[in-house]
């Protein structure tokens, strides 16, 4: 066994760390946080595997001296999903593809979704749908239910047609069927996830057509917006009735007519990164800023059209960190909540410098999908990350659960305060994907205080 190691010291006791890693020994210890860097994990141990063997010895070991285990991704989830004071695997070596058949992928799940899309175009292959962010690992994305925008796509996990996982008791197995279903979206919780295997599509672009329009203008056709691209979602600025309309159509690849490099950087670098960082940091000193900054803000962002590789379109930079929540809910809710956002920002008089994003996106079958069963709508409400969050990403929360009930589902990788009762009936098979997580891991090995939260103590 051949893992990278570092960690706090030997572990103490009769159980012995096996094969070559015992004999090593033991670093420093590795401090894990997330993009926000808010979420701490102070391990005992750091692994970093290299293939499904060498995850199977690490839990093996791990479950041997009595520890909990987790597997990071890249650290863009907002929640304490990846964290344990036990071991925890990094995914820095467990990258690449494995191979390709016809349409379809199956790929390490360490691999970052960004150059998973630039091997596939190399094949004549893209994945169907994207987020905006394509900085996660293939699993971590799949296993916290990202997802991108369009009323007839799925997120990740819709595209994904096996996994590789190893369980509590180390082995390694090809998740299909109930269990495919459930560890999908799983957090982890089921087991580790090796590789993932995905379906494609064969290359594609996308012509890109984004406006400044006014907000109350898109929620009065809001039935019909949905469906005036493939791909569809605008960004509203909070003070403002000024919105970003974002319609990605697919087209061939014959019809690219990528933007020059100068625009692409004034835009995507200058503006939406740089100048818009400037400004954040601004408005925690001055918040009155904050309202006349994005009154310009779609003046300075404006109206641009072009075509590119799909990849390019569906995701891009994302310097300017932040908190973040979002929640999904039945498609023909969204003006009602948004509405009420809108009017709790002003009668509590905040100032948030960060667009509130909405999308769409088709219903699916995996069991803790946001979108199981149902054509959902998704608003996610941004925080800089040197601002108070709790109050107004609390607040957005509480007006989704007043205005959908039980429909309104948590993104299991943003913030969010729900526990596994509430979850229960939002879920038509949360019952039994939490039985299923307990008979596959009965001691709780792969648990930590979140997971433990959301689908109930285990172990």
């Amino acid at each position: 066994m051949n893992c990278q190691v570092a960690g706090r010291q030997p572990v103490s006791g009769p159980g012995r760390v096996g094969g070559d890693l015992a004999e090593r020994g033991y670093g420093s210890a590795v401090t894990w946080r997330n993009w926000t860097g808010d979420q701490v994990a102070d391990p005992v141990r750091t692994l970093a595997p290299r293939d499904a063997d060498e995850v199977s010895a690490a839990v093996k070991d791990a479950a041997r001296d009595g520890l909990r285990l987790r597997m990071t991704g890249a650290g863009h989830s907002f929640t304490g999903a990846a964290l344990t004071d036990g071991v925890l695997l990094s995914p820095g070596r467990l990258t690449g593809i494995v191979a390709i058949s016809g349409e379809s992928v199956t790929v390490r799940a360490g691999t970052r979704l960004r150059d998973l899309s630039v091997e596939l175009a190399r094949h004549g292959l893209a994945l169907e749908n994207l987020g905006d962010i394509d900085a996660q690992t293939v699993a971590g994305a799949i296993a916290t239910g990202t997802h991108g925008t369009g009323v007839a796509f799925g997120g990740l996990a819709a595209q994904v047609t096996g996994l590789e996982l190893v369980t509590a008791d180390g082995s390694v197995i090809e998740a299909d069927g109930d269990l495919l279903a459930a560890a999908a979206v799983g957090l982890g919780a089921f087991g580790v996830v090796t590789a993932v295997t995905l379906r494609c599509v064969p290359a594609f672009a996308l012509r890109a057509v984004e406006s400044a329009e006014r907000v109350d203008a898109l929620l009065e056709r809001w039935d019909t917006l949905p469906a005036e691209a493939d791909h569809v979602e605008f960004y509203w600025w909070p003070h403002t009735r000024d919105a970003q309309l974002k319609r990605n159509s697919r087209v061939p690849l014959a019809e690219l007519a990528p933007l020059p490099r100068w625009r692409s950087l004034l835009d995507d670098e200058l503006v939406a990164n740089g100048l818009f960082g400037v400004v954040c940091r601004a408005g925690v000193r001055v918040p009155a800023l904050v309202p006349p900054a994005n009154r310009a803000a779609t003046r300075l962002l404006g109206s641009r059209t072009y075509t590119d590789l799909s990849w390019k379109v569906f995701a891009h930079p994302r310097r300017v960190r932040f908190h973040e929540t979002e929640w999904a809910f039945p498609r023909a809710l969204l003006p009602d909540v948004l509405r009420e956002v809108d009017a709790t920002i002003r009668r509590r008089d905040w100032r948030v410098s960060f667009p509130v994003e909405v999308r769409v996106a088709a219903g699916d079958d995996r069991w803790l999908s946001t979108a199981y069963g149902r054509e959902t709508a998704y608003l996610a409400a941004h925080r800089y990350v040197r601002e108070p969050w709790a109050d107004y990403l609390g607040a957005v929360g509480e007006i989704v659960r007043t205005v959908a009930g039980d429909a309104a589902r948590p993104h299991w990788g943003k913030l969010h305060p729900l526990a596994a009762a509430d979850l229960t009936p939002r879920y038509p098979r949360f019952a039994d994907a939490v039985a299923l997580r307990s008979r596959l891991d009965p001691a709780g090995v792969f648990a930590n205080p979140y997971t433990n939260r959301v689908f109930g103590a285990n172990g």
